[in-house]
């Protein structure tokens, strides 16, 4: 259904190719599953068209971020479901081309049906968190910092809690389903990442990582970090990041097949999938096994 309702959406034009300038944890992900999907998002910048779970995921992140806006007392299930349509409205005049999600829908039927989606998805929250509670003091942080490497690293942090007594609390909304335990360290790394760039931005280790899953059951899994936790991201970010310079280097970013290439929109790029990669667009600095008489590039990560 999702690549049904976005198969004639409207995509946004290329940009020009460029070599990347840091890590966020959503693109630490793409090179970690498929290095070919990091360059044609990081390096190609190659289009791609509205999905209806992600733009449904960015809508009710939206909504949340907006309640806060309201007195404790006002912060209802009401008033967060009456914010859904506003912020659709919203949505829909800084990205016209999501008018796409829904080409074949004259009477609004289907537009109806994924805001009473995005409407469970809000009323979930509600089952696992008391707003009337919270009191965020930053809400959708961008937060960025250099490592002492010169690493980029950045992001944006959906909420910020601060206790009385001082202790740091970062958390983000998952419009999904809790994943597995063999899957939850892997979710975890996100909020790790995060909290490195807090600790070395503001010299802050923040308390405790929490994920609110607003899919399925629902769920929350919370997780407190020491030094030695975030030092050790620091350090698998560290090696992740000569891996990618490596492959800059050499244009070698293999495919690789994984659990989300039946959702990947570069099918037609990827050789597993009988397409071709687009010529590299920079310049190469060096051979495959100039280096590495294998041509391994992830021969070198510590």
């Amino acid at each position: 259904m999702q690549q049904t309702e976005t198969s004639s959406a409207v995509v946004a034009p290329a940009r020009a190719a460029a070599a990347p300038t840091g890590l966020s944890p959503s693109r630490a992900g793409d090179f970690l599953t498929c290095p070919l999907l990091y360059r044609l998002r990081v390096i190609d910048r190659l289009p791609e068209p509205p999905s209806s779970a992600a733009t449904r995921g960015t809508l009710v992140h939206a909504v949340l971020e907006r309640l806060f806006d309201s007195p404790a007392a006002d912060r209802t299930p009401e008033q967060a479901l009456g914010l859904l349509r506003p912020q659709w409205e919203r949505l829909l005049g800084e990205r016209p081309e999501l008018a796409g999600l829904f080409p074949e829908d004259p009477d609004g039927a289907a537009l109806t049906r994924w805001l009473g989606d995005a409407e469970k998805l809000v009323a979930q929250w509600f089952r696992l968190e008391d707003p009337t509670r919270l009191h965020p003091v930053e809400r959708e942080l961008y937060v960025e910092t250099a490592l002492e490497s010169g690493l980029l690293l950045r992001g944006y942090i959906d909420r910020v809690d601060v206790a009385p007594t001082g202790e740091v609390r970062l958390v983000d909304y998952k419009t999904g389903r809790a994943p597995s335990r063999d899957f939850e360290g892997r979710a975890m790394f996100q909020m790790k990442f995060y909290a490195l760039v807090v600790w070395r931005w503001k010299g802050v280790l923040p308390r405790r990582l929490q994920l609110v899953y607003l899919g399925g059951g629902g769920d929350v899994v919370s997780y407190d970090p020491d030094e030695a936790d975030l030092l050790a991201v620091e350090r698998k970010l560290l090696a992740l990041w000569e891996r990618i310079g490596l492959a800059v280097a050499t244009g070698d970013f293999p495919a690789t097949r994984n659990r989300l290439c039946d959702w990947c929109d570069h099918r037609a790029s990827c050789p597993e999938f009988g397409g071709t990669p687009p010529p590299y667009p920079l310049p190469l600095a060096r051979t495959p096994d100039e280096d590495d008489p294998t041509g391994d590039p992830t021969s070198k990560e510590s």
